[in-house]
């Protein structure tokens, strides 16, 4: 019977042996864009992607608290009821970086997605729809915190 020990250390040269025959697949990361994730406003961030200006749309849907107890963990979740959405995303408008998620959508993926955001003071959230044809969509609220998340 093999002890503990020896498992790992044939795992780690199988792994070594491996990775110098190039079979070990790269490193998983998503491409993002720093210039969009750095920007002050939605509309750098917008502009940052390459997208036009958004207009309002009841076929976004934006949740999430109307008063949030703890500004560092906001569950917010959005969606959108068009087909060719390419990608959806978060702002939080008086955030220190506007752009709090960004979700790359295919044909294979229902845009819908929640997740939860910092938020350092009350502000407008605004969920983005990105469509296939060019057209921006978006769906804003307003959540206020009573305990802000970003050092506050």
């Amino acid at each position: 019977m093999h002890t503990r020990r020896q498992l790992l250390e044939r795992s780690a040269g199988l792994a070594a042996l491996m990775g110098g025959f190039g079979l070990l697949p790269a490193t998983a990361q998503a491409a993002w864009s720093a210039p969009a994730f750095e920007a002050k406003t939605m509309a750098e961030a917008i502009k940052a992607l390459g997208a036009s200006a958004p207009a309002a749309s009841k076929d976004v849907t934006l949740t999430g608290p109307d008063i949030a107890e703890n500004g560092a963990v906001v569950p917010v979740a959005c969606a959108c009821a068009l087909p060719g959405v390419k990608r959806l995303m978060l702002f939080v408008e008086k955030n220190p970086s506007a752009l709090a998620a960004l979700f790359d959508v295919s044909d294979a993926v229902e845009p819908a997605f929640s997740t939860r955001v910092k938020m350092g003071q009350s502000s407008n959230v605004m969920a983005v729809a990105v469509m296939g044809d060019g057209k921006v969509l978006y769906a804003q609220k307003e959540i206020k915190v009573t305990l802000g998340g970003c050092g506050g």
